[in-house]
């Protein structure tokens, strides 16, 4: 794991953390450490934005349907 050192921190910033971290019964740095990993996760793709781009990977193919008539022609022949 990193370790990170936050500089100039506003006073009134520190002091709503820790006021923070107090009603959370959690450490200041529990406190940070979770509220980072929670912005980071809501900055990630959704499970919607994912499907959409997978279905963007999978316009320019055919459908299993097409594949399905193709194999069946193919046994014919």
């Amino acid at each position: 794991m990193r370790t990170m050192t936050i500089r100039n921190l506003p006073d009134e910033a520190y002091a709503a953390l820790q006021e923070m971290a107090r009603a959370n019964h959690r450490s200041l740095q529990e406190q940070v450490r979770r509220m980072l990993i929670e912005e980071v996760a809501l900055r990630s793709p959704s499970v919607c934005e994912q499907a959409a781009a997978y279905r963007m990977q999978l316009a320019g193919r055919k459908s299993a349907q097409t594949v399905v008539e193709d194999l069946r022609e193919a046994r014919e022949q």
